[in-house]
Parts: C-alpha cells; sequence; structure tokens
C-alpha cells in the first residue's frame, strides 16, 4: 500500500516518482495515452443547393411572431404574441391592453393606442410609422412612449406665438442668471 503525503515532491524524494495523479497533471506520463484528434468538418454543409432547397421546404413558415414592448417608466418590457401581418398601430393596442390586464404601474394616464408612439429604442427619435407590417420592422423589441401630439393641447396660432415667445425669453435668461447670482450676489 503507497504511503501517500500531502507534498507530491516529499513523496518523489522518498520514492524517487510521482504517484499517477500528480505525474499526470505535471505533464509527465503522456506517452501512453493516445493522441486524441480532431474529427473532419465541412465548413460550407449549406453550399449544397439541394440540401438548401430540402430544407427551406420542410422549415415551418412563422405564424406568430413573440415581441418585446417596453413602455415609457415602466420596469420590464410587455409580451405580446401577434401574427406577423399585423401593423405596427395593432401592435401599439395589444401592448396597452396586455399592460394594463397586468395591472402594471405606473397606470397609463390613456388606454387609446393613437396618443402613444412606437419606436425601435428609446434613443431613436423617429417613431414607426403605424400602417407598417411587422414582418418588414426588423426587430422585435420595441419602445413605447407618449406621442408628441397627445401631449400637447390643441393649440391656436395667437395662443401658440404667444407661449414660444415666453419660453423663448425664459431660456434667453436662464442660463446665466445662476452665474450672477452666485458669483456677483
Amino acid at each position: 500500500m503507497p504511503n501517500y503525503s500531502r507534498n507530491p515532491r516529499e513523496e518523489k524524494g522518498k520514492l524517487g516518482k510521482l504517484p499517477e495523479k500528480a505525474a499526470s497533471f505535471h505533464g509527465r506520463n503522456q506517452a501512453n495515452q493516445p493522441i486524441l484528434r480532431r474529427p473532419k468538418t465541412d465548413p460550407d454543409l449549406l453550399s449544397n443547393r439541394k440540401l438548401a432547397g430540402m430544407l427551406s421546404e420542410t422549415m415551418p413558415k412563422l405564424t406568430k411572431l413573440l415581441l418585446n414592448v417596453t413602455i415609457e417608466r415602466s420596469l420590464g418590457a410587455v409580451h405580446v404574441v401577434m401574427s406577423p401581418e399585423s401593423t405596427v398601430g395593432d401592435l401599439i393596442a395589444a401592448a396597452v391592453r396586455q399592460y394594463n390586464k397586468e395591472g402594471r404601474r405606473p397606470f397609463l394616464s390613456t388606454t387609446e393606442a393613437s396618443h402613444f408612439d412606437l419606436h425601435y429604442s428609446p434613443f431613436s427619435l423617429e417613431s414607426l410609422d403605424r400602417e407598417e407590417k411587422l414582418m418588414k420592422l426588423g426587430s422585435r423589441n420595441f419602445f413605447m412612449c407618449r406621442s408628441k401630439a397627445a401631449d400637447a393641447a390643441p393649440i391656436t396660432s395667437a395662443k401658440c406665438s404667444s407661449t414660444c415667445s415666453i419660453q423663448v425669453d425664459k431660456a434667453s435668461k436662464t442660463p446665466f442668471e445662476w452665474f450672477i447670482k452666485e458669483f456677483f450676489a
């Protein structure tokens, strides 16, 4: 019965060779083991036209899409299953329904789909066209927020010009007021 100590080097000094486990760990005793060869693979497997044709015939057609819609100020995405032939408007309406059905918070101020716009991400400035088909969008993750038209009340031209001039006056005065108060007060 071999006497194994905790340190293989001490054991080597005593017995003259390392135990089997330590020898394989230190890279010795490799001559007796067969070399494992990598199997030959064909990187261009689908280049054969007959095989590609057979695969396309057996592949099922898409009947439903799982779409993720993140709603502004919400924590997680709403998962909506829709047909690929549906439009962006249908997706907005379904996402609003699903959000309210799940009772998510914060509650939406309105449940009308016309008050929301769909974007590719929170950083995209342009909203998607409501008549666009979902299959042609090229993405399954979207961001939905209130539309700018829904936030603004109907404004007459006289009211708009007076409101805009007030905002311009505020913007032109605001940047330096804090500077003047801070250093010259």
